[in-house]
């Protein structure tokens, strides 16, 4: 049966390394040395044994559900932190030296190919489930902070739960910056990351049309000039000289800001009304008008036909009622034409071979599903 060090056991080690601070990483490194050769795992926790009560109840919707989650799990003070901090770090440099010994380092990671890698020995896999479930319990017992702090965007009109999402995986970020020996609150640092985070999605996300990130940047300078000036309608000069910004720059800002929006929203959900409906010109025969079309399918059928002799296309017209009220047949095109059915049948089936060619069926390929 394999050793298994219990946390309690290991804070005992890291503490005694722990002070002063400038010699953690040696003593550290002398403990992963001890482990290794005791061939030693670290003890896994249970993720419920940090959470109040029983089973959580099901919730109407998710964000109730997390926000439940969130309320069971139970917050550590400043060395129960610290703690953890110092157990993750171990854990990161203990898998660093296996990846190394195996000759890994560098090849396992981000943007890495499983299948080049082969399959990973016991010792490397079981050094990165260690990691992943301290770096884990140390997100889980700040997810908190998510909630407090995605507060404060939540009247941006993006949505609720994809902030969220980008704040949880933020605190992992966050746990990888972390420097206990700062004697930092874990939540100072990862506020820092949180609000990063959330600014990066509402950047990217929350134009139809994405604007650069510098653009938007230069927007708020500018509605702080305007605000400064007191005229809604300040000139990209008079703005320019108040925020310091290069004409050419909020001349830039400005335009990018323009909104776009769907004809098919709403400008209230009261009346179920649509914006199309606003711009429907009602005194149009109909609302649909060829002549909006780049190519109508009109168009795209006379000059597909217009490749043929004048022959083919009349019974191709003929056959298929293109300009005609209706369909003929084979004999109905013969009698036309004063000649036999299967030479009609004949020109029919070359014509439609000289149709079925990439240039031509290129006017008609918008109209095929």
């Amino acid at each position: 049966m394999r050793k298994l060090l219990l946390h309690k056991d290991l804070d005992a080690l890291l503490e005694d390394v722990a002070d002063p601070v400038e010699g953690f990483e040696a003593g550290a490194r002398a403990i992963i040395d001890r482990l290794d050769r005791e061939d030693a795992d670290l003890e896994m926790v249970d993720p419920q044994s940090y959470r109040r009560g029983g089973p959580v109840g099901a919730k109407t919707s998710f964000p109730e559900q997390f926000r439940s989650d969130i309320d069971s799990i139970e917050l550590m003070d400043r060395q129960a932190e610290q703690r953890l901090a110092r157990r993750i770090e171990l854990a990161r440099w203990r898998l660093e030296k296996a990846r190394a010994e195996e000759g890994l380092e560098g090849k396992v990671g981000v943007g890495a190919a499983a299948d080049s890698l082969g399959p990973l020995s016991r010792r490397v896999t079981r050094r990165a489930v260690e990691l992943h479930a301290l770096r884990t319990e140390m997100v889980e017992r700040n997810l908190y902070l998510v909630l407090i702090n995605v507060e404060r965007y939540t009247q941006s009109g993006t949505s609720r739960m994809d902030l969220i999402q980008e704040g949880c995986v933020s605190l992992f970020r966050a746990v990888d910056g972390f420097d206990w020996r700062r004697g930092l609150l874990f939540r100072t640092y990862a506020v820092h990351w949180l609000n990063q985070a959330f600014r990066n999605y509402l950047y990217n996300h929350s134009h139809t049309v994405r604007v650069p990130v510098y653009l938007q940047k230069a927007l708020k300078h500018i509605n702080q000039a305007t605000i400064r000036l007191g005229k809604d309608k300040a000139t990209p000069a008079e703005i320019a000289e108040n925020s310091d910004l290069s004409i050419n720059l909020v001349q830039s800002a400005i335009m990018a800001a323009r909104g776009s929006y769907s004809i098919d929203a709403g400008p209230s959900d009261a009346d179920g009304s649509r914006l199309g409906d606003l711009l429907e010109d009602d005194s149009a025969a109909s609302v649909y008008d060829p002549r909006i079309e780049d190519v109508t399918l009109e168009d795209g059928i006379n000059r597909a036909l217009a490749a043929l002799s004048e022959r083919e296309a009349f019974v191709v017209r003929m056959r298929f009622g293109i300009g005609y009220d209706q369909e003929h047949t084979l004999a109905e095109v013969a009698a036309q034409l004063g000649v036999s059915v299967e030479r009609v049948r004949q020109i029919q089936v070359r014509a439609l071979a000289k149709l079925d060619t990439p240039r031509l069926r290129k006017e008609l390929d918008p109209y095929l599903n």
